[in-house]
């Protein structure tokens, strides 16, 4: 039973349909470079806790059956050893000072032509970027070459395979994850160096460990810092408004590009205040649990502005918006309400199981799945018995019952999306109205919507050893006081029009933003990721001093990437990029001056007639 490892297909089963009911999609990128058959190291990204090894393992190409590492004192005892062996788990001594004592379980499966898992940064975390790849991988991959040679062992050699798992939005019901797998490294050019008794065989773990860094770095999104991620995530939502409207196969290579864009601090005159603006709109959502996508799916009227009580005919259309999205929702909610309702507790359930790790966001999703799976193996076995009593315990009865139920799953699953995002529509709505018609007394004044305009930074985790990575160094990020700071969510009614009006501030300052990049001409240069400059640009050896001196003897080579601005434009463009357009006045100095400057958040100006003061919207947004 070991050997078939019957466990483990029923444990991957079990986390198939788990994955399937959290997730939309999986998206897997690369698969034609997983071998069928041979020994292979897979080594993964680790952000989501068991998720990561759940989606790695259910939707690994090829059906292969993934090993990953265990503590070789659970196998001392025979029960559990079999039931860890059959369960997909290889012992691994790490008290041992020998590395073939060390790597004994892990040669015994790669000699039979196994595939073995393991996560090289060494723990699950939440960063902006990639900070550790420890040496495991390439020390076990390449001891294993030694071993095989010194068994007289014949067959293939074993070949290390990157795969990162990225997540849309890692905490989030029903987001999605892109699954790619890098070209497969050959242990073959590393091995006659590390064999060799005169050499230094740590220095060649280390380029080998380099070589599966560099892959993970190029497959993942990587920023500087937690600001630049947010940013490029905010400047990919008003530029790609409908939720899955860009295609998962560019969605890493697509924000890559907008964390490169954000990070050229000499891209734009106005590139500060284009920041705070997008930041601001950023923070103010993450304080309501609004998405820019649902609100740009509610055609709102360009005059809600918090400086001015909102006029009759905008609470009206308002008021019209609430009551077509909300008749939307009820027209569907007939044909789901069934599933919804025998799911409900799931939802209750998933969301209290969140808020237990509120300031753990890599822990949270697991929690959510976790949990719900808890309750639904509960949930459904007692409504199959339930319809099978009502149907007087027939055969028949029992394969209705067990048909109903399955249906139920899976209708609720296949439809939960469509009325999932009316649901947040009618939410949305209800937000908007509530603080549209407000009194203007009850907006909240700017003083106390300052903390609001930041966003929470998760704390450093204690578990990353950060001078390990060999990544190239970058800024500091920015961190919180505090890591355990809980901010109170504020009431819809006295942040809403603060919400929309940063909405439309963003809107143009992106605008802003692109018509300078395209006044400064296409031949100007934008720095980049190493491996997006040699596919879309260039890479060029400039030399850096060093600290400490200027020196000649002082100085060093850097690698650094470029693009060129017409080409990041029009690529972006090509993957479904709505950049919206400012108007002529606006051009000619309006706006454009008002976000270039660094002092304070430019208000409407008065429009000149004594009417209200209008929230200007760039031509390429639909307004009423």
């Amino acid at each position: 039973m070991s050997d078939a490892k019957t466990l483990h297909r029923v444990i991957r089963r079990l986390a198939g349909w788990s994955v399937w009911s959290f997730f939309t999609e999986v998206r897997v990128v690369g698969a034609e470079n997983v071998p069928k058959d041979g020994p292979i190291i897979v080594t993964a990204t680790h952000h989501n806790m068991i998720l990561d090894p759940a989606i790695l393992s259910s939707c690994f190409p090829h059906g292969r059956i993934l090993n990953y590492w265990s503590k070789a004192s659970l196998f001392n005892n025979r029960v559990l050893a079999y039931i860890l062996y059959s369960s997909g788990n290889i012992p691994v001594d790490r008290k041992s000072k020998d590395r073939q004592v060390l790597f004994r379980g892990t040669f015994d499966a790669l000699a039979r032509g196994e595939a073995v898992a393991l996560f090289p940064e060494g723990t699950s975390y939440t960063e902006p970027r990639i900070m550790q790849v420890k040496d495991g991988a390439a020390w076990a991959a390449l001891e294993y070459t030694k071993w095989a040679d010194e068994c007289g062992l014949k067959g293939p050699e074993v070949k290390i395979i990157p795969a990162a798992i990225v997540y849309t939005n890692k905490s989030k019901y029903r987001s999605d994850v892109i699954m790619e797998f890098g070209q497969p490294i050959s242990v073959g050019e590393y091995k006659e160096r590390f064999l060799d008794f005169e050499g230094n065989p740590r220095s060649v773990v280390k380029r080998l460990t380099r070589a599966i860094e560099r892959q993970l770095v190029e497959t993942t999104i990587n920023a500087p810092d937690w600001e630049t991620l947010y940013i490029a995530g905010m400047a990919r939502d008003l530029l790609w408004e409908k939720e899955r409207s860009i295609d998962l196969n560019d969605f890493v290579t697509v924000s890559q590009t907008l964390v490169d864009l954000f990070s050229t601090k000499d891209a734009t005159s106005n590139y500060n205040s284009v920041r705070r603006h997008l930041l601001e709109y950023y923070s103010l959502l993450q304080s309501t649990h609004l998405t820019n996508s649902v609100l740009a799916s509610l055609r709102l009227p360009a005059t809600l502005s918090p400086t001015h009580p909102t006029p009759l005919p905008s609470r009206l259309f308002t008021l019209s918006i609430l009551m077509r999205d909300t008749l939307a929702a009820l027209i569907r909610l007939p044909t789901f309400f069934l599933p919804l309702l025998l799911h409900l507790p799931v939802y209750i359930i998933g969301r209290r199981a969140a808020r237990l790790t509120e300031h753990e966001e890599e822990t949270q999703a697991q929690n959510k799945v976790v949990f719900s799976l808890l309750l639904l193996l509960l949930i459904y076995p007692a409504t199959f018995w339930i319809l099978w009593a009502v149907l007087s315990y027939s055969s028949t009865g029992a394969l209705v019952a067990a048909l109903t139920v399955w249906a139920f799953a899976y209708y609720h699953t296949r439809l939960v999306n469509d009325n999932y995002m009316h649901l947040k529509r009618v939410v949305a709505a209800w937000q908007v109205l509530v603080g549209v018609w407000a009194p203007k007394r009850w907006d909240l004044p700017l003083a106390a919507l300052a903390q609001y305009k930041t966003p929470h930074i998760p704390a450093e985790s204690p578990w990353i050893e950060r001078k390990r990575s060999s990544l190239p160094s970058l800024p500091a990020q920015a961190t919180e006081p505090s890591g355990s700071f809980r901010r109170k969510r504020p009431a819809s009614r006295r942040i809403m029009r603060h919400v929309l009006y940063a909405r439309g501030e963003a809107v143009r300052a992106i605008a802003s933003f692109f018509a300078q990049l395209e006044t400064g001409g296409d031949e100007k240069r934008v720095v980049a990721s190493l491996h997006l400059a040699r596919r879309f640009g260039s890479v060029e050896e400039v030399e850096a001093a060093s600290e400490g001196g200027d020196s000649p003897g002082d100085e060093k080579t850097e690698t650094k990437g470029y693009r060129r601005i017409g080409e990041v434009t029009a690529f972006l463009k090509s993957k479904g990029a709505k950049i919206p357009v400012l108007e002529r006045e606006e051009i000619e100095g309006r706006w454009d001056a008002a976000l270039s400057s660094e002092e304070g958040t430019p208000t409407p100006s008065d429009n000149g007639e004594g009417g209200e003061d209008l929230v200007w919207v760039p031509s390429s947004v639909e307004v009423e």
